[in-house]
């Protein structure tokens, strides 16, 4: 079974035009107008698609669409559509539109699946998994607080969309509840172009751990202070950017980490930062090693702190499960690529993505398409058509190979 790839071009153009940014990319921040708009947009698809929709107490969508065995638990796939500033076209609504056109394919076919099935555009990913985290129970209240892409807080953006922070407990699904879930994702880097090979089957997610990182100097005259009765925190924090760099790739493994926000206050060319806002993220599929490198990094921070006269303080912002895929799936995944005549290879992701919040509740597989040049998080993400058909008739017959052979 194949799916109808024009009508499937079609609604990813017509999704990358909502938060289209001047500089070229897309800006559909999470609980931003243009999130909402793209997710009334897609509510719409669903309900063409034969779906039922619905927005859960955490903001999530879930289209469903009833099996023939209604005492089974239900088979979720999907993805997001909210972005990155400045973003891409692919990451998020390649697989929410797949799974749409998935599910409009089967009923085109009038094909009932044995599982119920939920189509679910998780809301908040790119801040952080909130809207599957919230699902799969892992979303501590003290994260509502936190301040998202778009400016309001995790719980002002909740109700902004349709949920309700209160009731996040409703939201939570207990373990053994679903009877699987998959994702299709570009796979956001160049292994699969580099090795021309059709299709990722991915092996885990990596566990991502994330802290907001706070030196503290002294803030004084640029010419009038001597350099060495200076508190600056911009020197500090640069040498705390490189001791990440040089404990993350000092032993081996596939650990990885990044201080991606760097701010400094008061910000003035004549002025001495006496303060740094940055941040910290580490990731790997084993979290004993982030531990691990978190505990180098944590005390070699305090001693730049202690030559530098400044001082440095971490708060905990997300920590995310690793997540392992059922070889049920991947092997589902498998036939699936076979079946349709795509080479296939299996590989890890060391992106974060919503799958690793459902493992806990059931059996997960993602499927990776090609990413050209491995650009993503950028206006230059691009995934060609030929790939993009093959991603989403791939999903499409795991579907169905997974209703079919999962117990």
């Amino acid at each position: 079974m194949r799916v109808d790839g024009a009508r499937l071009q079609q609604r990813m153009a017509a999704l990358a035009r909502i938060g289209r940014d001047p500089r070229g990319g897309v800006a559909r921040l999470a609980y931003s107008d243009a999130d909402r708009e793209a997710r009334a947009l897609v509510t719409t698809w669903m309900r063409e698609a034969g779906l039922d929709p619905s927005i859960d107490l955490a903001g999530n969508i879930i289209g469903r669409r009833e099996g023939s065995d209604p005492k089974r638990a239900p088979l979720l796939f999907g993805s997001h559509v909210d972005s990155v500033p400045n973003g891409g076209d692919f990451d998020g609504p390649l697989g929410t539109l797949a799974a749409i056109e998935a599910a409009h394919t089967l009923a085109d076919h009038a094909v009932t699946t044995r599982h119920p099935i939920e189509v679910v555009v998780w809301s908040n990913e790119e801040g952080g998994l909130y809207g599957s985290r919230a699902v799969g129970g892992q979303l501590p209240d003290t994260e509502l607080q936190n301040v998202s892409a778009s400016g309001k807080v995790v719980a002002e953006g909740i109700r902004f969309i349709g949920g309700d922070p209160s009731k996040l407990d409703r939201a939570r699904r207990p373990p053994g509840s679903i009877a699987g879930y998959l994702e299709l994702h570009i796979e956001q880097g160049q292994v699969l172009e580099r090795a021309g090979i059709d299709i990722g089957i991915v092996l885990g997610i990596v566990a991502i751990y994330q802290w907001d990182v706070t030196v503290t100097g002294e803030t004084n005259h640029s010419g009038t202070t001597p350099m060495d009765r200076r508190r600056d925190a911009v020197l500090a924090a640069a040498r705390f950017v490189e001791a990440v760099n040089r404990m993350v790739t000092g032993e081996p493994g596939m650990q990885v980490g990044t201080v991606g926000r760097f701010d400094a206050s008061p910000g003035a060319p004549n002025a001495i930062a006496g303060r740094v806002d940055c941040s910290l993220e580490l990731r790997d599929l084993d979290p004993a090693v982030i531990d691990r490198l978190f505990a180098r990094i944590e005390a070699d921070a305090h001693r730049i702190g202690q030559d530098t006269g400044t001082s440095f303080a971490f708060s905990g912002r997300i920590a995310t499960t690793p997540a392992p895929s059922d070889p049920r799936v991947r092997a589902a995944i498998a036939e699936a690529a076979a079946s349709l005549g795509c080479s296939a290879v299996e590989m890890p992701s060391g992106a974060g993505h919503d799958a690793q919040s459902m493992a806990p509740l059931g059996p997960i597989g993602m499927i990776f398409i090609p990413s050209v040049g491995g650009v993503s998080h950028s206006p230059e993400e691009h995934s060609t058509p030929e790939a993009v058909l093959n991603g989403a008739n791939v999903l499409l017959n795991a579907v169905i190979a997974v209703d079919r052979k999962l117990p």
